[in-house]
């Protein structure tokens, strides 16, 4: 797969196809709204894994073909999806009872910024007149077993989503597992981040510079 415009490191795609990799078969996941999604597409050929929206279904399928859509079937993000087989429906608080009852294995989500000791912000910036739009978050994060978070590495700003301390209001504390970025993999391991891997075309001088909190290399 090439890289979108020349640009150091792993597109989208390619960001969403590591996350993918690292989740095992038979898991059950939730995917946050957005680039999170994208992880759906690239579950690797004979692993299972069943999806949870939180709105209420358990085995949430493939993007319906153009002109199959139905009305009645979307995720939490109002966007259209299908079934497979075996799927279930449930009540939208017994969807939430399996979150915080620690039934799902995996949460994939989006950021505005992660600390370096895996604190999670992604549902407001603070700032006055902002909308608020926590949605399920919370729960999730305080409920599910793993929290995977996939993101860019820096805002449009250039700013670093990385920090050495949230200054947006926190989604949850200590909660994050891994980050997946452009730039990198980087664990959460004794409050502290270790990179996994690097990007393409990516040294570790130069994703030490665009991350605003202090990263290590395993031995």
């Amino acid at each position: 797969m090439e890289l979108e415009n020349n640009k150091k490191g792993w597109n989208r795609n390619e960001m969403a196809q590591k996350v993918a990799l690292d989740i095992p078969d038979g898991a059950y996941v939730n995917l946050g709204i957005g680039l999170p999604e994208l992880v759906a597409d690239f579950v690797p050929e004979g692993r299972e894994v069943i999806y949870h929206t939180e709105n209420g279904l358990l085995g949430m399928g493939p993007v319906p073909e153009p002109g199959q859509e139905d009305p009645e079937l979307i995720n939490a993000g109002k966007k259209k999806i299908t079934t497979i087989k075996g799927a279930c429906f449930f009540h939208h608080a017994d969807s939430f009872t399996m979150i915080r009852g620690q039934h799902i294995d995996i949460c994939v989500l989006g950021t505005l910024q992660v600390s370096e000791t895996g604190d999670l912000a992604n549902w407001s910036t603070g700032k006055p007149g902002s909308v608020p739009a926590v949605g399920g978050a919370m729960d999730l994060v305080s409920g599910v077993k793993t929290i995977l978070v996939i993101t860019n590495h820096c805002s449009k700003d250039g700013k670093p989503k990385i920090v050495k301390t949230c200054t947006y209001p926190l989604t949850g504390k200590a909660v994050v597992n891994c980050i997946y970025t452009d730039l990198a993999i980087i664990d959460v391991c004794d409050n502290s981040l270790f990179v996994r891997e690097l990007a393409p075309g990516i040294s570790f001088d130069y994703l030490q510079e665009k991350t605003g909190a202090k990263l290590n290399q395993y031995e």
